[in-house]
């Protein structure tokens, strides 16, 4: 997969081939196994009777305790790393095999073997090992039961540094496409829930008080701008995360001739990470994912406050499905829209995943260090949260109706014309605002609307109101009156559903 941000200049650096270094026929022992005195054999042979030995024990005499061989392990959650660990993999061999480090027939079987792992795992066949600590080891050691010796040299010229940054960038890649996906099926639903409602509306407020009237549509589209900023954020995210940390190798690079864009290009990176240092101990895209999923999550989670309050008794502007609500153990006059309480609990825990990770790197020095091990499961948790926090907002938007009886009942109370009828008066706003507040509070001692005011009432405030003024006054009259560019005037919230009807390819129908 060729990449077209690379230059001329860049492939200049690629390696070039060499001879194999590691034939079929060679078999290569680790200097630690020579000249074991019988004492230290017995107590290998003990260690190994007793656990299996780790791929990287040659040094070690001990084996790890259960306490902390429990402790350290990550298989339990990692594991959910392995179609990316095996596409690295055959990247990987592949690239060696070209540049001669390993044979073809190596490569092949080496190939042959990730892809009957992969169907084992997926099968439900393959048997985790906590013993092999991580996906990686437990895949590595699978394959060299399955194929032997060719399984060996698959290691050659990385690390599990660099193999586990290219896992993960592989898998938040992925993870954004899927929530990306799900951001547009929620705007979908809101924008067919506008259309569904065109005409209707409803109170805006500001400080929770009644402001000016909005068109309903108008509101919806809000969301749907905010989850659009989100969508953009997370692929602006995807572009800076994808270059690729392979080859970077523990964190110096390697002396073996391999070509880093060979495995970059076969992967869809963009290019290698330049730095090898900084490859292995970056954790900026996983920061800026979770502060991109942060954001989506509080979204949500006004959008889950505003319909819980429209919701209520109070407000009654919406009713929720059975289908989207839950009742009391208790009480059983009760409904309540559970769903969207939850979308705005969990918005926390997508908000503490983030936290979590900004303190785990804030004092880290470079360049791999085992704690960023504890990336992975706030990562997980961010995803799955934000995916399912997505979801059921988008089944409750199909699952609700608006009481536009209850709406049209509440639209007097509250002057939502005033501002209206102050640009009206075509005087230096400060004066045109003094007058209607004047007019406002003659109507709250009375208990009328600004509409009700005689033209008689209103030339005592000021001479400046003519009989035409009635053309102003009144939800109706003060939304048509609305013309700016993005306002909630009738025939600008038109032009924004078309928007949004054309881009996500939606029938009126």
């Amino acid at each position: 997969m060729g990449s077209q941000l690379l230059s001329t200049s860049l492939s200049s650096l690629r390696c070039p081939s060499s001879k194999t270094l590691f034939s079929n026929k060679t078999t290569h022992r680790n200097p630690s196994f020579i000249s074991y005195t019988p004492k230290r054999k017995s107590a290998i042979q003990a260690k190994v009777m007793e656990k299996e030995n780790k791929l990287w024990g040659g040094r070690f005499e001990q084996t790890v305790t259960d306490k902390v061989e429990k402790f350290t392990e990550s298989i339990s959650f990692d594991k959910e790393l392995y179609k990316h660990d095996i596409m690295g993999s055959k990247a990987h061999a592949s690239m060696l095999a070209k540049q001669g480090l390993i044979g073809e027939s190596d490569r092949d079987s080496i190939l042959k073997g990730l892809d009957e792992i992969q169907r084992n795992i997926e099968a439900g066949e393959f048997e985790w090992r906590e013993d092999r600590e991580d996906v990686h080891m437990n895949i590595e050691a699978a394959l060299t039961e399955m194929i032997g010796e060719p399984a060996k040299k698959l290691h050659t010229a990385r690390s599990r540094n660099d193999q586990v940054l290219t896992d993960f960038k592989l898998w938040c890649r992925d993870a954004i496409d899927r929530i990306v996906a799900s951001i547009k099926n929620l705007q979908v639903a809101l924008v067919k829930l506008a259309l569904n409602n065109e005409g209707l509306i409803v109170p805006g407020y500001t400080h929770l008080q009644r402001a000016q009237p909005v068109l309903l549509p108008h509101l919806l589209l809000a969301y749907v701008e905010q989850l659009e900023r989100d969508a953009g954020r997370l692929l602006d995210c995807k572009v800076r995360m994808n270059f690729c940390p392979l080859g970077a190798c523990a964190l110096a690079g390697t002396g073996l001739p391999i070509d880093r864009f060979m495995t970059s290009d076969a992967l869809g990176f963009t290019a290698p990470m330049r730095n090898s240092i900084d490859a292995v101990s970056d954790r900026d895209f996983v920061l800026e994912f979770l502060s991109a999923n942060s954001i989506t999550a509080i979204h949500l989670s006004r959008l889950g406050e505003e319909w819980v309050l429209w919701a209520s008794e109070e407000f009654g502007f919406i009713t929720p499905s059975d289908s989207v609500s839950t009742g009391s153990s208790i009480m059983p006059q009760k409904k309540n829209p559970d769903p969207m309480e939850l979308v705005r609990g969990k918005s926390a825990r997508v908000i503490g995943d983030l936290v979590t990770l900004l303190t785990l790197c804030k004092g880290l020095p470079l360049a791999y260090n085992r704690d960023l091990q504890e990336d992975k499961e706030p990562v997980f948790d961010s995803i799955k949260t934000v995916v399912g926090m997505l979801e059921v907002s988008a089944e409750f938007a199909q699952n609700i109706t608006f009481n536009q009886e209850r709406i049209q009942k509440s639209l007097p109370a509250g002057h939502l014309d005033a501002t209206t009828l102050a640009d009206y008066l075509g005087l230096p706003f400060r004066t045109a605002h003094e007058i209607v507040g004047t007019c406002v509070h003659l109507c709250v001692s009375r208990n009328l609307r600004l509409e009700d005011l005689t033209l008689d009432d209103l030339k005592r405030i000021s001479p400046a109101f003519h009989q035409d003024v009635y053309e102003y006054l009144g939800v109706e009259n003060a939304i048509n009156k609305f013309r700016s560019y993005g306002s909630t005037g009738a025939a600008c919230v038109a032009k924004q559903l078309d928007y949004w009807v054309t881009k996500f390819g939606i029938s009126k129908n």
